[in-house]
């Protein structure tokens, strides 16, 4: 019996695959006119002077021309092309197809000059719309909005809605909002870890059609308020919808609050302790004055070692002491006009005496013609003592540690690199949380896990930031930021020298409480 063979099926065309075709045959075409236009240019003056088939320059002008004639083409049809291929990216976009493409912004300057953007939005609103197939009646539109209301104000977890002002127009129970009493509605999250919903909504605006954005321990009150809740929460983000963004808030306080409530009692213990070790650390001193004549060089040694320890023991302390005032929101210091070479004097011996212990190279080159900067002295000589400190620590036996600063914008920029055994990028992601510390440093190095969170926290109560950059096996470099004294002058009068002025419109805390409004 003869078999029938079967027709092949061929795939059904991709919205996807629209540009790269058209682009490639536009080209195509560009490229075949101007090689048959420049033929055909050749084979005139060849007619009308057959002579010149033998002279080099007629051979480099004609190729000249050419390549000048098809530089022209292929610029002014990548003009003309641009909007079209925008648009292919909106629909690819809509289509929902895999796709690498970025979809246009209609927000975008160049949109608007154009006149796409209305364009690009209007395919938008058309695709957030089209599920609507079946128009419903007034009263079952009631029905089905009182059963989404019933079933959102029964739920376990929390939503709220924004518009595209970002004004709350949704919030359920669970939801952690207040009214002001001016009627407006306030979202009470408070964002600790620099990127907050704010700045996420601002890149959204900015390059986003579809987006979504998940934060780990979010809380709408500060450490020790009553009824203080800790969330997870997951935001989504649609770009012309009437609904823009909704925010989905998981309630996860009995996982969280242990953690705060062993803050609580280690900077309990760490308060009690302070005085005991400030006590050692003044006979050390004593002893240190008193005994030098008569101490062997080894003694000597001993004792400086003792010095080092107990400085280092009253640093863990001053450093629990101080993560538990920043979670508390009570981490305001006042400012001064400063030099980095200038805080580092207060903390140089210290550091060579722990590089030197360690049998590590510590090179510090700081330029003299650096601005002088806005700082609390002992607060950014704590942080170069936490970035050295871990520098030396994680270094190799007879590693290098470097300490340079420059000036990055308004900023100087302080950068502290070692050539150690580095982080993988699991580690780095989760360097500044309080507690953490990775599963090979627990095991090879003694610490608190709370040294780079307290760190974070004073660099951004200056309006600095911090960063780090990480290749497992070949080193760290940790990088902050300090204003410039001249940038900040006047608000730092303003505001009596404190730092609340300052980082009232920077990327610190501050700024992220109550900042909706409804």
């Amino acid at each position: 019996m003869a078999v029938e063979k079967t027709k092949q099926v061929s795939a059904p065309p991709m919205v996807r695959d629209f540009w790269p075709k058209y682009h490639a045959k536009t080209i195509f075409f560009v490229t075949a006119t101007q090689v048959l236009i420049t033929l055909l240019f050749g084979v005139l003056l060849l007619y009308v002077r057959p002579s010149s088939a033998t002279d080099p320059f007629f051979w480099v002008t004609l190729a000249g021309l050419a390549f000048f004639l098809f530089s022209i083409n292929i610029s002014v049809a990548a003009y003309i092309m641009k909007p079209l291929r925008h648009l292919s990216d909106a629909l690819t976009e809509i289509s929902g197809e895999p796709s690498i493409t970025t979809p246009p912004n209609p927000n975008k300057e160049e949109f608007q000059k154009n006149g796409l953007g209305p364009l690009l939005q209007t395919i938008y609103e058309l695709a957030t719309g089209r599920k609507e197939i079946t128009p419903l009646g007034t009263k079952e539109v009631a029905v089905v909005h009182a059963n989404l209301e019933t079933a959102l104000s029964d739920a376990s977890v929390g939503f709220m809605m924004l518009d595209k002002n970002r004004r709350v127009i949704y919030a359920n129970p669970k939801a952690p909002i207040h009214t002001d009493p001016d009627g407006a509605i306030i979202i009470d999250l408070l964002f600790e870890n620099g990127h907050t919903l704010g700045d996420w909504l601002d890149e959204c605006e900015e390059h986003a059609v579809h987006a979504e954005k998940v934060w780990q321990r979010v809380s709408d009150k500060i450490p020790g308020e009553e009824n203080r809740h800790i969330y997870d929460i997951t935001a989504s983000y649609q770009k012309g919808s009437e609904a823009e963004v909704v925010i989905t808030l998981f309630e996860r306080t009995s996982v969280y609050q242990p953690e705060d409530d062993d803050l609580d009692f280690i900077a309990f213990a760490a308060h009690e302790l302070r005085g005991p070790i400030t006590v050692i650390r003044g006979y050390l001193d004593v002893f240190g004055d008193e005994l030098q004549p008569v101490l062997a060089a080894d003694q000597v040694e001993l004792l400086n070692r003792l010095v080092v320890s107990a400085n280092r023991l009253s640093s863990y302390v001053n450093n629990i002491l101080n993560a538990s005032r920043y979670d508390r929101r009570h981490l305001k210091i006042h400012l001064h006009e400063d030099t980095i070479s200038n805080i580092y004097d207060t903390i140089k011996d210290d550091m060579n005496l722990r590089a030197m212990a360690q049998n590590r190279f510590l090179t510090v080159q700081l330029p003299i013609d650096l601005p002088t900067v806005a700082a609390d002295a002992a607060s950014v000589g704590e942080v170069l003592g936490n970035l050295i400190d871990n520098a030396l620590k994680y270094s190799n036996e007879g590693g290098q540690i470097n300490v340079t600063a420059r000036v990055n914008g308004g900023m100087v920029e302080v950068s502290v690199e070692d050539f150690g055994i580095g982080m993988p990028s699991n580690v780095v992601s989760n360097l500044f949380h309080k507690f953490y510390r990775s599963h090979r440093s627990r095991e090879t190095v003694a610490g608190t896990g709370i040294g780079l969170y307290i760190t974070k926290a004073i660099i951004e109560s200056h309006g600095g930031t911090i960063s780090v950059r990480s290749i497992e096996g070949q080193g760290s470099t940790f990088s902050f930021t300090l204003p410039i004294y001249s940038t900040v002058a006047e608000k730092l009068k303003l505001n009596n020298n404190s730092n609340e002025g300052l980082i009232e419109h920077g990327s610190g805390w501050i700024k992220n409480h109550s900042m909706f409004r409804g």
